[in-house]
C-alpha cells in the first residue's frame, strides 16, 4: 500500500460517496472468496469465515503504519535508489504483508475446532489475505481530497481501478497467501520442521509479491505486465495443484490430532 496523501485527508470525501468505495472495495474480495470457498471439500463455518476476513481487514490499519514508518525511514537513510527501491518493494510492502496476513491466521483461526483438515489451512490465509485487500481496495479508491468528481466521472473512476484490481491486487493478495497456507499445512504434519516450513512459505511469497509489485512498477515495458501476468497464472496453477495434493493427505493427516 503506497499512499503519498495522508490518510486523513484521503478520507474527507462525502459519506453518500464513501459507501460507493466500499461497496467496489469489497466486491472484488467476495467474488475471489465465493470461487475459492468453493474449493473447500466441507465447507468452513461461515461465522467463522467473516471473523477471520474481518481480521484481515482490520490488520490493514497495522500495515499501514509499519509500512508508512518503514518508508520514512528509507528516505532518510542515504542508501542508493536501486536499494532502497528493493527494500521497499520487497520488504517494506511484500514481507510485512505477508507476515501481518499470517499472523492473523495463526492467531485468530488455528486453534478453532473447524480447523480440522489440512486445506483450511489454505482457506484461512486466502479469506485473511481477501479481507485484507477488501480494505486495502477501498483505501485506493478513496481520491485526494482536493479532488472532487461528479457521480459519472466517479463511478467510471471507481470501476476502472477495481477492475485492475481484482484481476491484479486482489488476486495477488489471495495467491501468496494460499501459497503460505500450502507450507502451514505441510508444517502440521512435519513438526520438526515446522516453522522452517512456514518461513520457505512467507518468504517465497513475499519474493514473488514483491517481483510483482517491482514490475508493475519500476520495469518498462513489456515485461511490466508479462512479469506480473506469469506470477498470477503460475500462482493460480499452484494453488489448484496444492488444493488437491492437501486433500489426498487428508485421510493420513487429522490436523486436529496434529495441533495437539
Amino acid at each position: 500500500m503506497q499512499f503519498l496523501i495522508p490518510l486523513l485527508a484521503r478520507i474527507l470525501v462525502p459519506a453518500s460517496r464513501v459507501l460507493i468505495y466500499i461497496f467496489f472495495g469489497i466486491f472484488a474480495s467476495i467474488v475471489w472468496l465465493l470461487r475459492f470457498l468453493k474449493m473447500d471439500k466441507l465447507p468452513e463455518p461461515i461465522k467463522t469465515i467473516f471473523k477471520v476476513f474481518f481480521w484481515g481487514m482490520l490488520v490493514t490499519l497495522p500495515v499501514f503504519a509499519a509500512e508508512y514508518g518503514s518508508a520514512y525511514a528509507i528516505t532518510k537513510s542515504g542508501l542508493p535508489s536501486f536499494w532502497a527501491t528493493i527494500i521497499y518493494w520487497f520488504l517494506v510492502i511484500a514481507l510485512i504483508e505477508e507476515v501481518f496476513k499470517y499472523l492473523v491466521v495463526k492467531s485468530k483461526a488455528l486453534k478453532i475446532p473447524s480447523f480440522d483438515e489440512p486445506t483450511d489451512a489454505m482457506i484461512y490465509m486466502i479469506v485473511a489475505a481477501l479481507g485484507f485487500a477488501a480494505l486495502e481496495n477501498i483505501l485506493y479508491l478513496l481520491p485526494p481530497a482536493e479532488k472532487i468528481f461528479s457521480l459519472n466521472e466517479l463511478l467510471a473512476r471507481t470501476a476502472v481501478i477495481s477492475f485492475f484490481r481484482f484481476i491484479g491486487a486482489t488476486f495477488l493478495h489471495a495467491l501468496c497467501s494460499g501459497l503460505v497456507g500450502y507450507f502451514l499445512a505441510i508444517s502440521l504434519r512435519k513438526k520438526n520442521s515446522g516453522p522452517i516450513l512456514v518461513f520457505t512459505g512467507i518468504l517465497l511469497a513475499t519474493l514473488l509479491h514483491g517481483l510483482y509489485n517491482y514490475s508493475i512498477m519500476e520495469i518498462a515495458l513489456p515485461l511490466k505486465y508479462i512479469i506480473p501476468t506469469i506470477i498470477l497464472l503460475g500462482l493460480n496453477l499452484f494453488i489448484i495443484i496444492g488444493f488437491k495434493k492437501l486433500r489426498k493427505m487428508e485421510s493420513i493427516c487429522p490436523v486436529r490430532s496434529l495441533k495437539n
